[in-house]
Order: C-alpha cells, then sequence, then structure tokens
C-alpha cells in the first residue's frame, strides 16, 4: 500500500561539508522545504528532536560520531524519520551497514542530482531507494 502524505517533504540535510548540504539543497527544492542543516552528529539529533524532519538526509562519514551512529541513536530514541543516507562510499559493506543502522535510502554522492529526490520522496512514502553502486 501506498502511502500519500499532504505537502512538501521536510528535510533535515546533515553533512560536515558546507558545499554538499548546498548541493543536496539544490537537488530536493522547491519540491522539499528544507526544515535545517547539521554539521556533526551530535547537531543532528538535537535537530531532529526540535525540527521534526520527515527525512532525515545523513553522510556516513563525519568526524564525531558517523552517520550511522546517528542513525542507530535516532531508531534507539524511536524517531519516526525516515533516513536517507548520502554518501561517498560506492560499496556493499557500507550499504549493508547502513540498512543494519535504519537507513531506508542509500544515494552515492556522484548520483546526487538524479537519485536524491527519488531516495527522498520514496524514504517519506516507506520504500527503500539504493543507487547503483557500479
Amino acid at each position: 500500500m501506498t502511502t500519500t502524505l499532504p505537502g512538501p517533504v521536510r528535510v533535515l540535510l546533515v553533512d560536515d561539508n558546507d558545499s554538499m548540504i548546498a548541493r543536496a539543497a539544490a537537488a530536493l527544492t522547491p519540491a522539499c522545504v528544507v526544515v535545517g542543516t547539521a554539521h556533526s552528529g551530535a547537531e543532528a539529533l538535537d535537530a531532529v528532536g526540535t525540527l521534526r524532519p520527515d527525512v532525515v538526509v545523513l553522510d556516513i562519514s563525519m568526524p564525531g560520531m558517523t552517520g550511522l551512529e546517528v542513525a542507530s541513536t535516532l531508531r534507539h530514541q524511536g524517531s519516526t524519520a525516515a533516513v536517507v543516507f548520502l554518501t561517498v562510499h560506492a560499496d556493499e559493506d557500507f550499504l549493508h551497514a547502513a540498512q543494519e543502522a535504519g537507513g531506508t535510502g542509500y544515494v552515492v554522492k556522484r548520483r546526487l542530482a538524479s537519485d536524491l529526490m527519488v531516495a527522498v520522496q520514496e524514504a517519506r512514502a516507506g520504500r527503500s531507494f539504493v543507487s547503483s553502486l557500479s
């Protein structure tokens, strides 16, 4: 069964690189609303609690707390936000780790322009999306 929610998807963007956040925001607008950004795992956890996004777009490789740790913590805290990983890692091991951490989507950064919007929309609808890793 397909779930259709009213209004644009509310997205939190999490990456330690400002230019990547800007690229992701550009790829998602105007169909989504970027409700906030975070540059670290700790900021992301705070922002999810405050902003209540529908979807968190999350980098895997960040200093301090990785995106995998953030996703796992969100699940343990009972967050209902879907997680889409946006990563440089076009690797099956990272994909499996992301799925185990609770990720619904997995987008390789080189496919950001073509795949991120699809992954976010699928995640909001409760479906998974994975970029081609080849």
